[in-house]
């Protein structure tokens, strides 16, 4: 089964998605999008694969999110895409596309409804919190 991550290291919800990935057997294609961010075509893929719209996928906390303005509704789909491919910490994570489905995965236990073996038993967040799959 092919998985693939778009993952962020320095994110603890990252870092459990990708560990529960494991732990259900599959070692999935990691893309770190910070370094290799995806392309405006694939950005496009992944929201629309997700269902969601694009401003559903930006992230404020730790980004310029707010410097920038993009509270502002004035802003199109268009240009928000390219403000998150001028800036790739806007770009929400972890996303997680698998043969199930297309999610961004928060909370890291969401990646269980993509995942072929969910019962993964028991995992401890980076947080202590404990989830019983």
């Amino acid at each position: 089964m092919s998985v693939t991550i778009y993952h962020n290291p320095d994110c603890g919800t990252s870092r459990n998605t990708l560990a529960m990935i494991r732990q259900s057997g599959v070692e999935p294609t990691i893309i770190e999008y910070l370094k290799t961010p995806p392309s405006r075509e694939r950005l496009k893929e992944l929201v629309a694969a997700m269902d969601i719209q694009v401003r559903a996928l930006l992230r404020e906390k730790g980004t310029p999110f707010h410097e920038l303005g993009l509270a502002d509704p004035k802003w199109t789909d268009d240009e928000l895409i390219d403000q998150m491919l001028a800036h790739p910490i806007l770009i929400n994570r972890p996303i997680v596309v698998a043969p199930k489905g297309v999610k961004l995965c928060r909370p890291s236990e969401a990646v269980l409804d993509l995942l072929p073996n969910p019962h993964i038993g028991r995992f401890v967040k980076e947080d202590g919190e404990i989830i019983e799959a």
